[in-house]
């Protein structure tokens, strides 16, 4: 998607003509803000992009006024040159430069474009092309993704005609006519229609023409190749249409129904190309069909559709009977194959039963080899000849279970005495290692105690050394002392120190009050001469934040509980406006959902009533099915009654066959009984002994003959009645199967499914009704919050120019704090330089008493430290001498303790070595009875691991054997061989039926065959007649289509056009009404939209629709026309809006939008409200990375409000230098407020 990087500027309007006055800019994303005063030049920036994209000068310029004026530059020629970089709809950098000149020529100028530069990167290398101004148009307006009008009209509208959305209707028209590129779609739309005319009445003359030559068969050779002509005319017209398709195909992605009516002529081109080729096909086929044909039939088609039947006849009683032979065939394979299976089952039965028995041998071999084995090693006797009988088996485990309870036993018995060894053992090992660790306790102790008394020993007689010679310095101390002690007293008495301490704190006290006297006096000077005009000011700024106070309290008296019930406190005005714009948001959400659930709703009932039609009709078809069935077979259960019926049917048809059969028997008895010489009984053989029982039984057959053809034909009736009504309920029987899946499925699915879909209703309808309830509580409360918006704007204003009041009254507080109003400047003036001089005399007095107390201080202080060091010194060496005696009987008594520890610890040690000896000797034997009961103990468990491991061999051995046995797998084994044996011998019978049965059907097909040669024949005459009918129809079908493809063409287009045209007015009013909703602040209009009339044209041939546009403002129910009917202010939010809205339903490859001076004639809140609209469209869109907006004002308020936000860091300021030309400077958004222009 494309977006512009940066522009240089030189030579256009006030940007200088050298090289040093190119101005740069860069673009940033998403946002980019341009401030200066008027006429520094910043609209011109919009002027250069829009040229350097369009190609088109500003309004009201044909270019010479476009360039800096050579006059003002004193050059005869000037140079402009506009370059800009930016990156196309593909994301590739593309650099675009465009240069004009201006000529001074007397008193006129003259201007030209010069050729135009297009750089792009092609394998990392620059690729400059030279073009012209039309053809640079047109690559940029491909490289933006944009059209012109959506460039000159929406992304860079000149400040000139930002306001034509309320221009007049023609005007107004043809800008939306061009935005929404309508003239295309005319154009096209009038040459298919043409193209349609000429292809309508070329095809009513190919008709005449093709009725004619019908008529005249002569001419069928010039048919064909006129026919041939009016084909390549038609491929013609295709490639026309072609073209004009390929003219739609920037449209393609967004217009989906054009390419599925697009498809059906694609559809209808195919059928006709199908149409042509099948009709190719025909007419090669017939020929060929000609030319195969051995003997073209002469006759009429009644007679040769009659003989062809007849063969056919022929042969399907062939095939008839070669199916029949196919279905014996059939069978026999199909046992053939069974037979095999159950074979090869068998043997793969056999196999694993053979292999089962070969196992079953080896078990026992292996069993009885383990038994014999184990037998000799545990001294069995009875176990040394194989195999063993079951009684020997059983033997064998007996005895091997005692022998293994007893070896545990024995273990157990073992490892009980090694235990009570081990303990007896490890409780001697305890005694002796107690005694031994008392004694080395003990003799650590005694070695503590040892250590401890020889030091206090040797400190002992260490200080009694020092006492020696003490006696004689004691008494020079005390001398010391008397004498110093009587100095000291003396200083003391002579000295005055508190009393010059106390004065020198009056004095101190006395030069703190000076100095801050002094310091008051100089601050009160600074002061007085600016206390009389501020004292004014002060007097009036609080009388104005009376009033403030005033009116906020009455706003907030107003409306405090109304909004503190909305929003749980009192807000100010972005509080309120973020409370709105949020109820705003819940409301749209709530009308969406709740039109959401509306149309679940519909569709739900549309669904239950489709759903209760199916029931209904479900169960009326299961009435007629039910009635149907009880008139044949009444209520009797239908397959229980068409089982008798066909075991009833059996029975009579077995009556008539013998009833048919009965007459030609009696009529046989009857000859052979008279014309036999000597007649029997034609049963049993027995001779008739009289001629009277001969007769008797001849009058009774006859009597029986002449009953049977009345039985016979009652047999036959009642036969026919019987499968009548089987063949009846035979064709019910589909229908009971449908009654059955009625009811058991189809019914009580749908009755499921109709009572989950009444309960989606019901659920529906209280979701339906809960949004509507919630969307009016919303829109009630939005409309009170928005009833307090204007005073609590007014409140936000009175609370800024409060604290600006305040501020100022607590500066001026500050600088009267102190001040009296009473004294002049001369006065003050004399009392500081009184204090003065004071203050002055007093410190030196201070000074001077403190240096005579700290030197009484320093002498005292020296005496008492010598008295003290003396008297320490004498304290002493007195305590030393009293503890003199005292020490030396510590030292005598600490001697003879310290022998006596070294002889106890001596004894000690000597008790040690017997005890440790005896505790290794023990704990020796100890370890060796371990180790003889780990060694006896793993050799019996390897001897009972071994049996036992034995013996679970020989068990898993006899469990296996055991379960062959008892499943009686030998006998089951004998069966299955007998099995296999009979099925071998149904096999070869079989093979042998199969075999006969190809013979017979080799015969028949060979019947057949010739047969189908005739018939073939015959079918070829059918062929060639039923083709020759076919080819007229699908020459007829084509004409048609032809027809009807013109037709379709343009209709589809026009209803394309009109689909588009409304989707987009559509998607353009919704964004216009929400952001007029976001931004615009008074109560006068609820939103605005763009209305388009259509204006349609209706004549016999065609049907044409043409809009006329209008904006219009809604108040209440009310649609007024804007234009003539808003203020100025109105006029431009309203422009600006609609071209906020274009721009984001047209550029969805170019996010780029420039709004110039969009400030203009707006109030202080409107421009407040359109500030955050901006803000929320960057915030929306930031996420899409070519979404670029410039804006230029001269309003810093408003540059101040977009600079809150986190889109923006920096902004250009735009200004004249001292050559009046024009500079671009990149500042920071922290700086507003600090520049002066």
């Amino acid at each position: 998607m494309s977006k512009i990087e940066k522009m240089s500027i030189l030579g256009v309007r006030s940007f200088g003509v050298e090289d040093k006055d190119k101005q740069v800019i860069t673009f940033f994303t998403p946002l980019t803000i341009l401030v200066g005063p008027n006429g520094a030049g910043k609209t011109t920036i919009i002027e250069c992009l829009k040229y350097i994209t369009t190609g088109d000068f500003p309004p009201g310029s044909k270019g010479n006024t476009f360039v800096h004026d050579p006059k003002v530059a004193h050059e005869t020629d000037v140079r402009a040159q506009i370059r800009l970089q930016l990156r196309d709809v593909n994301g590739e950098i593309v650099a675009v430069q465009r240069s004009m000149v201006c000529t001074q020529k007397g008193k006129k100028t003259e201007f030209k474009t010069l050729e135009g530069v297009i750089t792009r990167m092609k394998h990392g290398e620059k690729v400059s092309l030279s073009t012209k101004c039309a053809e640079m148009d047109k690559e940029m307006i491909s490289a933006l993704g944009v059209s012109t009008a959506v460039l000159n009209n929406v992304i860079f509208c000149h400040q000139e005609d930002s306001n034509w959305p309320l221009s007049e209707g023609r005007q107004l028209k043809i800008k939306f006519d061009e935005i929404f590129s309508a003239t295309r779609y005319i154009k096209a739309l009038e040459t298919l229609r043409q193209v349609r005319l000429k292809q309508a009445q070329r095809v009513k003359e190919c008709q005449a023409e093709l009725k004619y030559l019908k008529q005249n068969k002569e001419k069928a050779r010039e048919i064909r190749d006129n026919l041939h002509s009016k084909e390549t005319q038609l491929s013609a017209s295709r490639e026309n249409v072609k073209s004009f398709e390929n003219q739609l195909e920037p449209l393609k992605s967004r217009l989906s129904d054009i390419q599925r009516n697009l498809n059906k002529v694609m559809k209808f081109d195919n059928d006709i190309k199908s149409l042509e080729s099948r009709k190719r096909t025909m007419e090669k086929d017939n020929q060929d069909l000609e030319e195969k044909i051995e003997k073209v039939f002469q006759g009429s088609d009644e007679e040769l559709n009659e003989m062809y039947h007849n063969h056919q006849r022929t042969v399907k009683e062939k095939e008839r009977k070669l199916n029949d032979y196919q279905r014996d065939l059939d069978r026999a394979v199909k046992d053939y194959q069974r037979f095999n299976r159950e074979k090869g089952e068998l043997l793969v039965q056999q196999g694993r039963l053979q292999m089962e028995a070969d196992q079953h041998q080896q078990h026992i071999r292996t069993r009885d080899s383990l038994i014999k084995a184990l037998a000799a090693q545990m001294e069995f006797d009875g176990f040394e000849r194989t195999p063993f009988n079951n009684r020997q088996t059983t033997s064998f485990q007996r005895l091997i279970k005692e022998r293994q309870e007893k070896d545990e036993a024995d273990l157990r018995q073992m490892l009980k005495e090694y235990l009570d060894k081990e303990i007896m053992k490890q409780r001697h090992i305890d005694e002796i290692r107690d005694k031994k660790t008392g004694l080395e306790r003990t003799i650590e102790l005694k070695i503590t105690m040892q250590s401890k008394k020889q030091a206090d020993l040797k400190n002992i007689k260490s200080e009694l050394q020092q006492l020696e010679g003490s006696s004689d310095r004691l008494q020079e101390l005390d001398e010391e002392l008397i004498k110093t002690e009587r100095e000291l007293d003396s200083i003391e008495r002579s000295c005055n120190v508190e009393s010059l301490k106390t004065e020198v704190l009056q004095l101190q006290n006395q030069r703190s009050e000076l100095d801050r006297t002094v310091r008051k006096l100089d601050q009160e000077m600074e002061q007085m001469n600016m206390h009389t005009k501020t004292r004014t000011e002060m007097d009036m700024l609080k009388k104005d934040k009376a009033e403030k106070d005033e009116h906020i309290r009455k706003i907030k008296s107003r409306h405090s509980d109304e909004l503190t019930s909305l929003l749980g406190h009192f807000p100010n005005k972005k509080q309120l406006e973020d409370w709105l714009y949020s109820k705003h948001k819940d409301i749209n959400q709530t009308r969406d959902k709740l039109a959401r659930l509306t149309k679940e709703l519909v569709s739900a009932e549309q669904n239950k009533n489709h759903m209760s039609n199916e029931l209904r009709k479900k169960e009326e078809q299961c009435g007629s099915y039910e009635e149907k069935v009880f008139d044949v077979c009444g209520s009797q259960d239908f397959d229980s009654d068409l089982t008798r019926l066909q075991d009833d049917i059996e029975k009579t048809s077995k009556q008539r066959a013998m009833l048919a059969g009965a007459t030609a028997v009696y009529t046989q008895f009857i000859t052979q009984l008279t014309e036999e010489n000597q007649p029997c009984c034609p049963v049993c053989q027995r001779i008739f002994p009289s001629e009277a029982e001969l007769q008797d039984v001849i009058n009774d057959m006859q009597s029986k003959l002449r009953l049977v053809p009345d039985k016979l034909k009652t047999a036959e009736t009642e036969l026919k009645r019987r499968e009548k009504r089987r063949d009846d309920m035979m064709e019910l029987k589909p229908m009971r199967q449908m009654l059955n899946e009625l009811k058991e499925k189809d019914i009580p699915d749908l009755r499921n499914k109709l009572a989950a879909i009444n309960r989606e209703i019901q659920r529906l309808k209280n979701d339906v009704e809960e949004q509507e309830t919630l969307i009016a509580t919303f829109m009630s409360e939005e409309e009170s919050a928005k009833a307090c918006l204007q005073d609590i704007s007014l409140m936000d204003r009175y609370q800024m120019e409060l604290r600006d009041v305040e501020r100022k009254i607590a500066q001026y507080a500050t600088k009267l704090q102190g001040v009296d109003l009473s004294r002049t400047v001369q006065q003050v003036n004399q009392e500081k330089q009184e204090k003065q001089h004071d203050l002055d005399n007093v410190s030196g007095r201070v000074e001077l008493i403190r240096k005579r107390i700290q030197d009484q201080q320093d002498q005292v202080q020296q005496l008492k430290s010598v008295t003290n060091e003396l008297r320490a010194e004498k304290l002493n060496i007195s305590g030393r001498l009293q503890r003199r005696q005292q020490l030396e009987e510590q030292n005598v008594e600490l001697a003879t303790e310290l022998q006596c520890l070294s002889r106890e610890v001596k004894e000690a040690r000597e008790q040690l070595p017997p005890l440790e000896a005896t505790l290794e000797k023990l704990q020796q034997e100890k370890h060796e009875i371990l180790e003889r009961k780990d060694s006896s103990n793993r050799a019996a468990q390897e001897k009972l691991n071994d049996i036992k491991e034995k013996v679970k061999k020989i068990t898993l051995f006899m469990r296996d054997i055991d379960k062959y046995v008892n499943d009686g797998r030998e006998e089951f084994k004998e069966q299955k061989d007998a099995e296999l044996q009979d099925l071998i011998s149904r096999l070869n019978d079989c093979e042998k039926q199969k075999e006969r049965i190809n013979r017979e059907m080799i015969t028949v097909r060979q019947d057949i065959d010739t047969q189908k040669i005739q018939e073939r024949c015959l079918q070829d005459n059918l062929t060639l007649r039923k083709r020759m009918e076919e080819l007229k129809k699908v020459e007829e079908e084509r004409n048609r289509l032809l027809k009807e493809m013109g037709q379709m063409n343009a209709m589809q287009l026009r209803k394309a056009i009109m689909k588009f045209h409304s989707m987009k007015m559509e998607e353009i009013n919704k964004i216009i009404r929400d952001l007029w909703r976001s931004t615009y602040r008074g109560q006068d209009i609820e939103y605005i939209e763009i209305r388009s009339d259509a204006d349609e044209t209706v004549s016999a041939a065609d049907k044409r629709r043409t809009y006329n546009y209008r904006v219009v403002m809604i108040k209440g129910d009310t649609a007024l026309d804007m234009r003539g009917r808003c203020s100025a202010g109105q006029k431009v939010l309203a422009s600006l809006i609609i071209r906020l809205a274009l721009a984001e339903t047209f550029c969805l490859n170019c996010g780029i939008l420039a709004l110039d001076e969009p400030t203009t004639n707006l109030d202080r809140e409107n421009i407040e409200s359109l500030a955050h609209a901006l803000v929320e469209i960057i915030k929306s869109r930031s996420r899409q990375r070519n979404f670029q907006l410039l804006v230029i004002t001269h309003d810093e308020d408003f540059v101040e409000l977009l600079g809150r936000s986190e889109y923006v860091e920096h902004f250009y300021r735009i200004k004249k230098n001292m050559d009046q030309c024009s500079e671009i400077i990149k500042c920071s958004v922290s700086s507003l407020g600090n520049y002066v222009y």
